[in-house]
């Protein structure tokens, strides 16, 4: 089966459920008029046998010649006034009498009357069926048949009375055409307004798959209206718009990306590559050989700290960022960490207050929190001006250790705040205090946090910046007993 479009499918569902409904509706009205049509003749012939079987009997009990023309006087005048034709049995079944329509009397006719509706007059004394009694060549005749008994209770004869009643049938039928006309104009109508009510339904998505495609080309300027009055598809309005909205600044800050990593790469591999060149051809003298090495050292380790933190950042996004944990000495660290900026922090006189929990020991893989706090604290001293304060705390709260690194400065904008921990996000890249970033860091350090089952959280206010977060403690039944 081929594909079609939503409009259309719709628009068929739509006709079909319509068409099956006034198909049912039509079908349950006809019915019912056929029904209470039956139900309405067959009353009527019932009481018209009736009394053709009392005038039947009476005329058997009396005999007299005048009885008998007088009986068949009246049933010509009730076939003739009612529209029925009457048929008088005997006991076997066969028609003695038939009295026509237009009041003509047959004796004798040859007919006998089916055996089923004989047998059915025999048993229950009375009969009520369409068909025709195996003597009419219209098989939808209205029938109904009364048995007359002698006084000893036996059945001596069976009156039957039939018609086709045109008047009936001639109502059924003109309430059927003026059924099928007002389904045909009311599914006319309902057609037109499904039709109106499909495009009004699919015009959003529309507007929503043209978008898509804007984006596929590059534009991700495009909006959709949010307003539809139709929750479902205003939910997906305000959902792709978020997508568009997250695309575009996405789009923004992998450029952005880009352009900090071929700079931050292009930065050391020139410098590693002139300082080379300038031993290699003599423009720097053998004496001074050890100093520039040392310098191509560090470039080569920032190098390496940047293509690690491009490296994890993919993991993170693909999942396969995984961790070892085992209980460790989280305080240990943490000054282990803190004596490896020794150098930087006595270069710029920044004043450091350590208010660390002796022995807390955290659940955790000690490479991964290792990282996430040397690059807390690498950003800290970086963005503390000359002469200002660092301050670190960590200490047990109930299953979790607390961690803080507070450092003065310019701090973050509040505009800066919410997006502190988006991958490729620089706070601070109209400054020039970071010149080896490509907003990775923080980024890295969320998911390890949020992976060991911690929470990170940032605020910077009165020239303070402010980052804390938690990790699991070592359970107190696993502790190492002194």
């Amino acid at each position: 089966m081929g594909r079609h479009t939503f409009f259309f499918n719709n628009y068929i569902a739509h006709f079909l459920l319509i068409l099956m409904a006034f198909a049912l509706a039509g079908g349950a009205f006809y019915y019912q008029m056929s029904s209470y049509a039956l139900s309405s003749k067959q009353t009527e012939l019932r009481t018209t046998v009736s009394s053709i079987a009392a005038q039947t009997k009476l005329m058997f009990d009396n005999g007299l010649e005048d009885v008998q023309q007088i009986y068949r006087l009246s049933l010509a005048r009730i076939a003739e006034e009612d529209e029925i034709t009457i048929l008088v049995a005997d006991a076997e079944g066969k028609v003695r009498m038939i009295v026509l329509t237009d009041g003509t009397i047959a004796d004798n006719p040859g007919y006998q009357i089916a055996e089923p509706a004989a047998r059915q007059v025999r048993m229950t004394g009375t009969y009520a069926e369409v068909g025709s009694m195996g003597v009419f060549a219209e098989a939808s005749t209205y029938g109904v048949g009364a048995g007359v008994k002698d006084d000893a209770g036996n059945l001596s004869a069976m009156v039957f009375v039939s018609t086709q009643d045109t008047v009936v049938a001639g109502v059924i039928r003109h309430s059927t055409q003026t059924l099928l006309l007002i389904i045909m104009v009311t599914l006319t109508c309902a057609l037109i307004i499904s039709f109106i009510i499909s495009r009004h339904m699919t015009r959003p998505l529309k507007t929503i798959a043209g978008a898509a495609k804007e984006f596929a080309a590059g534009n991700f300027d495009v909006r959709v209206p949010e307003d539809n009055h139709c929750i479902e598809i205003d939910e997906l309005a305000v959902s792709f718009n978020n997508m568009a909205r997250d695309l575009d600044q996405l789009e923004e800050l992998t450029r952005g990306f880009i352009g900090n990593v071929s700079h931050e790469f292009k930065t050391p591999m020139t410098t590693i590559g002139g300082f080379v060149d300038g031993m290699v051809d003599g423009t720097i003298p053998p004496e001074q050989h050890d100093k520039y090495l040392r310098i191509i050292a560090e470039e080569t380790r920032r190098l390496s700290r940047m293509v690690n933190r491009m490296l994890d950042a993919a993991k993170i996004q693909s999942g396969e960022l995984l961790l070892n944990p085992a209980p460790f000495d989280f305080s240990e660290m943490t000054t282990q960490i803190i004596l490896s900026f020794e150098q930087k922090i006595e270069a710029r006189h920044i004043e450091v207050d350590c208010e660390l929990t002796e022995r807390l020991l955290v659940m955790g893989d000690r490479d991964h929190v290792f990282r996430a706090v040397y690059n807390l604290v690498d950003n800290a001293v970086k963005f503390t001006e000359d002469g200002g304060r660092l301050t670190l705390r960590a200490h047990p709260e109930e299953t979790f250790c607390a961690f803080s690194i507070t450092n003065t400065g310019t701090g973050i904008s509040a505009e800066d705040l919410p997006h502190i921990f988006d991958r490729f996000y620089k706070a601070d890249r109209s400054r020039s205090m970071d010149k080896t970033g490509a907003g990775l860091g923080l980024y890295i350090v969320k998911n390890i946090i949020n992976l060991h089952g911690g929470e990170i959280s940032v605020r910077s206010d009165g020239g303070e910046t402010e980052f804390e977060f938690t990790l699991p403690l070592v359970p107190a039944a696993n502790l190492p007993k002194a």
